[in-house]
């Protein structure tokens, strides 16, 4: 599955952060606790390469934590990198921010504020993120991608200063299963994906990954053997059959993407640091074969 969705403003917003850049000290790097790799827009980091960066997992309360820990140990051995798990509306999780912000840009005289530039794809938390940093609404919240369309700078104490920018999404997402996980996420507009064709491989993964969740959620006496035997039984339980017993696929991909997004099947990661290097392997070598044929 290829995903293309890249709205003009978010072409203007790549613009505006190139432009910010140069003055900036840190930054901040918005991930997805349940899929940091995926979220991980590959053009920003690219731009943002040279600049000491805070990868904040955000939405870590609906990820599964034995995961979620393995990927802020592989962060943190990263060069000028630190990582930070957060509920962006549980203030607490929020603290350590300043303070780690203030340590990456140690070469910052205490005259003035750190400057951070806030960056990441659209729906993984960052307007909220700004509320709270600030203690009051500042930036727009919604549940679907895109909200924050325009630059926003933040005072949040004496020595930081949050710089917001639209959500940016890739021109063309170009890894299968990236893109799956994207559009499990919610990180990807409904319309712009195909329910059914999501619900299916959303279906096999949990299958092989958390298959407890999926019996007690669902209440099964026995684990469906195929995602499509998984949405059938959702069907079953959820309103989802047609006339004549016939399976409503894609009612029954909505209500197991909303069971993942909300959290109802439990702490879910849809990636492990682990997965992301066998990835990284197939696709250089389907790289290194196109070269040679």
């Amino acid at each position: 599955m290829t995903i293309n969705w890249y709205p003009g403003h978010m072409h203007k917003a790549r613009r505006e952060i190139k432009e910010a850049l140069p003055e900036i000290d840190v930054v901040i790097e918005m991930l997805d606790a349940r899929l940091p790799y995926s979220s991980a827009n590959p053009v920003l980091g690219k731009l943002a390469q040279h600049k000491p960066t805070l990868k904040l997992l955000s939405k870590s309360d609906l990820a599964d934590p034995e995961i979620t820990a393995e990927w802020i140990a592989f962060f943190n051995e990263q060069a000028n990198t630190s990582a930070l798990p957060i509920v962006t509306s549980d203030t607490k999780t929020l603290l350590p921010i300043a303070r780690i912000c203030q340590q990456l840009a140690s070469q910052v005289r205490q005259s003035r504020s750190v400057k951070a530039l806030v960056i990441g794809i659209p729906n993984v938390g960052k307007s909220t993120l700004i509320n709270s940093l600030a203690g009051k609404k500042i930036a727009k919240v919604g549940d679907e991608p895109a909200v924050t369309k325009r630059q926003q700078k933040i005072q949040v104490g004496e020595r930081l200063q949050i710089i917001d920018t639209p959500g940016v999404l890739w021109p063309r997402i170009e890894n299968r299963n990236s893109a799956y996980r994207l559009a499990a996420s919610g990180a990807i507009r409904n319309t712009a994906m195909d329910y059914e064709d999501v619900g299916l491989w959303t279906a096999e993964n949990l299958l092989q990954r958390y298959p407890e969740a999926v019996m007690a959620r669902y209440k099964l006496k026995q684990l469906p053997e195929t995602g499509a035997l998984l949405l059938a039984e959702v069907a079953a339980r959820r309103g989802g059959l047609r006339a004549g017993g016939i399976v409503d696929l894609h009612r029954a991909s909505e209500v197991l993407l909303h069971d993942l997004r909300g959290g109802q099947l439990g702490r879910i990661s849809l990636e492990k640091p682990s997965d992301i290097s066998l990835e990284r392997a197939t696709e250089e070598d389907l790289i290194d074969s196109d070269e040679t044929e």
